[in-house]
């Protein structure tokens, strides 16, 4: 086989993902894994829709969430490129809501005990994680609450200057570039291409990224005729443990073309689109005859750039950077050892998973690439993609 995997390991890994169909945890998957040039493995399982019994499709579009993150990186550093922008510039140049954000002495206390910021915030801030944004689920206290305040609803509003209002009220939860916590900096990064471009961020990721790689159904929205491709989103609920409805085709979010484009977590996608992108970075910025970036470029995003007191830090309530660091929109593998439990990824690999429990990897000293689309979000860990990952590697084979 041109992938050079095993048949029969292929088999065990349908086998594992089937097991969590069966049991419940999720309606369905498409996973993904390609090496050396050649989709090796390539299967849909289960259900997009538990209710209305449509089976999982290998088309099946999938709400992506934070894996939007690696896109709108790459757009930067395209930006970069063209001297449009530089990573180490105050953002306030392009986007002056945020000339003078507010810090809080106290990460849980009150709002309106704040210092004013010792540096300006840089576009390498944010590509980085470590301009002080939070969400509402990573920040704690007062700001917890005036995040989700903030930003109840806003997917229906796609004003960005509007949104760039609300979140220069907010006061930032750690100093700029002190340590790396997890927030709206790739929104922000959102804002500032389309400030930059004057583009939108759809229509700049359309005709600068997706068109040239051929990704024809990755977009903030999806149109009327191609809803039914849309696989169902679950959550799950705190009390039963079950699966509930949380996004549906026939009233989603993303049936609505002005909704705010979300650089940070927005896009659907499908795994060969996907796949693409991913090809981009594992190649140094060029797919076929396609070239979008340079490999100095790519190569940035795929360094660490995270300090050895930073990868100290806790990350979502555990020690996250012990094997891997956080390069530009990524995160890179660079001790395999100190991966466990995971610990399949080899030295340098990299990727970024989406909160609907989509996840991607690609390792350059196996040339391969893995992809797992599920539609199932949970605040606890979820150990799929995991299990997902130790079948690939046990399958190659050469």
């Amino acid at each position: 086989m041109q992938a050079g995997f095993s048949a029969a390991r292929l088999a065990a890994l349908t086998r594992t993902l089937q097991d969590y169909v069966e049991r419940g945890e999720v309606a369905g998957v498409v996973a993904l894994a390609w090496r050396r040039g050649a989709t090796g493995y390539f299967e849909a399982l289960g259900l997009r829709d538990d209710a209305a019994h449509l089976p999982m499709e290998r088309e099946t579009l999938f709400r992506i969430a934070s894996m939007t993150k690696p896109v709108t990186s790459a757009a930067i550093l395209m930006l970069v490129e063209e001297d449009r922008l530089a990573l180490d510039t105050p953002i306030a140049q392009w986007l002056p809501e945020l000339a003078a954000p507010r810090v809080l002495r106290d990460p849980g206390g009150p709002l309106d005990e704040t210092d004013p910021v010792r540096t300006p915030l840089t576009v390498l801030d944010l590509l980085t994680h470590r301009a002080g944004f939070a969400y509402h689920f990573t920040a704690m206290g007062p700001l917890a609450q005036a995040y989700a305040a903030a930003f109840n609803g806003f997917d229906a509003r796609g004003d960005v200057n509007a949104w760039l209002a609300r979140i220069a009220e907010l006061p930032l939860m750690f100093q700029p570039g002190s340590r790396w916590h997890y927030g709206i900096a790739t929104d922000v990064l959102g804002a500032l291409i389309t400030r930059v471009s004057g583009m939108s961020l759809g229509d700049f990721f359309r005709t600068r990224i997706f068109e040239p790689l051929d990704m024809r159904d990755t977009a903030f929205w999806v149109p009327e005729p191609q809803l039914p491709r849309l696989a169902t989103a679950y959550g799950v609920d705190a009390d039963t443990r079950r699966r509930v409805v949380e996004d549906h085709a026939s009233a989603s979010r993303w049936a609505n073309p002005a909704r705010f484009q979300s650089g940070g977590g927005g896009l659907v996608s499908t795994a060969e689109d996907y796949l693409q992108f991913a090809q981009l970075l594992l190649r140094r910025g060029r797919v076929g005859d396609t070239r979008l970036l340079s490999h100095r470029s790519v190569d940035l995003m795929r360094s660490n750039f995270l300090t050895r007191d930073q990868r100290r830090l806790p990350a979502f309530g555990h020690v996250m950077w012990a094997g891997q660091g956080f390069g530009l929109g990524l995160s890179i593998v660079d001790d395999p050892a100190q991966q466990l439990p995971q610990g399949y990824r080899s030295m340098g690999s990299f990727g970024w998973p989406g909160a609907f429990g989509t996840s991607w990897f690609a390792d350059p000293v196996e040339d391969l690439i893995g992809l797992m689309l599920i539609q199932r979000r949970s605040i606890e860990p979820f150990p799929m993609a995991v299990d997902f990952e130790r079948r690939v590697y046990d399958a190659v084979d050469d």
